[in-house]
This record gives structure tokens, sequence and C-alpha cells, in this order.
């Protein structure tokens, strides 16, 4: 079975964000995600808020969140005053932070800390108690639903830490031998922990384009391997590159610079060393069909959502052709 997402980032109107999220549900999409980087964007969750209560199915989250520009408490009770009102359609999409650190010239946080918060917004958004340097927490008007935590990452660490603690992991690309390499470590860290791996929800996010026009169709979308490439370099830094594929490693070798206020933006210099088979691993352009075979590809490496990073200008677009000539075919098979 695949469920498929959106994700917005929120530099539009709310309204329009409402009216993405009403048609996204129409056309069959299980899923509603938002960027969180209060500097660049719209806060989140306002319009989350918006979004959820003016849809019925659809469940909601942030993709990604993260536990130094937001307090972990502070997100446990925002999670559940959100499932309060929408009868627990709320998810955490929860990472070290990228964009919402950088801008304020500040380091993505520790994997300790992501673990420490991912379990304690977890629990407190739940209903549940938790510890909080060293003291009993709880929030008693909490309703006790689940709140699943899906953790976004792309190194060893941060992969084999969802296989410990999450209900989902977040990889951002749609290349299925990228997604195959990190459920490796995804497998380790939850085999590790006495877990089954086969109940961790994979999701693989990344911006699309459908079009048989492939020139025009990868400059929409060619700031997607951009954005990706901060995290590569982190890696890069924190690994022996003789440890990480050479297919996520390699493209960055003429990468300049990346400037965070052209973060996501079609169009951006911050994409200038992209080349075009990066963009087609990464991202999936093409006519209906060429979408169609990497969806089934995703489905094979194990992929459980695709989530569409909903954010080239022609969304109510990509919405339309995606639930008339895409979706359909993959709940037909899963039914």
């Amino acid at each position: 079975m695949l469920n498929f997402g959106i994700t917005l980032k929120l530099e539009m109107a709310p309204a329009r964000a409402v009216a993405l999220a009403q048609q996204a549900e129409e056309a069959g999409f299980g899923y509603g995600w938002v960027f969180d980087s209060h500097v660049l964007w719209l806060d989140p969750y306002p319009v989350l808020t918006l979004m959820a209560t003016s849809t019925q199915r659809m469940r909601f989250g942030t993709c990604v969140t993260n536990p130094a520009t937001r307090d972990p408490t502070v997100t446990a009770s925002t999670l559940a005053t959100l499932n309060l009102m929408t009868g627990g359609r709320i998810e955490l999409g929860i990472g070290r932070g990228d964009s919402a650190q950088r801008v304020l010239n500040r380091k993505p946080t520790s994997v300790a800390a992501l673990e420490e918060s991912t379990l304690l917004i977890k629990a407190l958004a739940s209903g549940q108690e938790a510890q909080l340097d060293g003291h009993p927490l709880r929030l008693d008007w909490a309703e006790p639903y689940d709140v699943p935590a899906w953790i976004a990452g792309y190194g060893p660490k941060v992969l084999s830490l969802a296989g410990r603690i999450a209900d989902g992991v977040i990889l951002q690309f749609a290349d299925p031998n990228l997604i195959r390499w990190c459920l490796g470590f995804v497998r380790a860290g939850a085999e590790a922990a006495g877990r089954d791996f086969k109940r961790i929800k994979v999701q693989a996010a990344a911006p699309v384009w459908v079009a048989d026009d492939l020139a025009y169709a990868r400059e929409r979308v060619r700031w997607f391997p951009a954005l990706v490439s901060n995290h590569v370099v982190d890696l890069i830094n924190k690994y022996d590159p003789r440890d990480l594929p050479p297919e996520l490693t390699s493209y960055v070798r003429k990468r300049e610079g990346y400037d965070y206020q052209h973060h996501a933006e079609v169009g951006s210099a911050n994409a200038d060393f992209v080349s075009d088979e990066v963009v087609d691993r990464f991202c999936i352009v093409g006519p209906v069909e060429a979408h169609k075979r990497r969806l089934r590809d995703l489905i094979e490496a194990g992929v459980h959502q695709f989530n569409i990073y909903l954010m080239n200008g022609e969304e109510e677009a990509c919405l339309d052709v995606y639930g008339r000539e895409i979706i359909p075919d993959f709940v037909a098979a899963s039914a």
C-alpha cells in the first residue's frame, strides 16, 4: 500500500494553504505536512490549525520541527491541543534542525537531544507521564491519542535512532537505492532495540513535476537536491566519505555555498551546481507513466508514504494530475 502526502512551504496566504489541503483531501491524499522554519516563512501551527479543521480525514504535522527553536514541552502541548480539535489527526515530524537553526547562525541540535526531545514530546502529547530534568510531568488535560513520531535524517546515527524509537522515518529523496541504504541503518537500530522493523513507516519526500518537457520539469525542481546538499555536507564532515554512498555525496563537490534566504526556491542560484542526473534521481519528473514507475520502485524499496514537496508554483495543477491520473492506480492496487 502507498499513501500520499503533501508538504507546503508557508510563504503563501493561509487561505490558499487551506484550499490546497482541501483539494488534496478530495484528490485522495492522506497526509498534509508543513515546513517549520519560523523566520523564513509563516509559523506552521496557526496554519496547520486552519488546514486540519477545514478537512475531515487527512492527518497533519510538521515536516519537520526541531527541539532547538521550539521547546519540546511547548511542541507537545501544541500537538495535544490540535488533537483535541481534530479528533486525533496530528502527528509529529522532527529532525535536528536545518534552515530553522542555520538562518539564526546556529548549528543543528545533537542526536542525543533529538532522541530525548522526541520521546518527551511523544509521551506528553499522548497524555502520558514523562520525566523532565528528573521530575515527573504530565499534560493532565491531554487526550490519550497515540501521537506517531516521524524522525527525519540521512546519517547512520539519526537513522539508527529512528529505528530505535520512531514510528516512522522521513527520507528526503525519491531514489530507491539511497532509500535502501538508509533503511539498512533503520533496520539495524530497530533490531538492536528489539523492535519489529516492519512496523516502522517509511516516507519518501521529494518534489515532482508531470510533463513531457524534461528540461523544463527539471528546472522546476532543481532546488531540491541543493536543499539536500546541506545535509550531505554535514555527513561528509562527520563520517568518512568512503563509508557513504557516492550517489549521495559526489554531487556536492562543485557546491560553492548556500544562501538560506533562498531556501527551497525555484530558480535559485543555490542549485546551479546540481546536474540533471541528480535531479532525475532525487525527484520525480516526466510524463505520468514515469511517475508511476518510480512510485512502484519506491514501494519495492520499502516506502509506505510518498510525500510531495508541493512548492513549485503550480500546486493546484500538480494535485489535479496526481488525483486524476496517478493516485487511483495505487488505491486500486492496495485495495
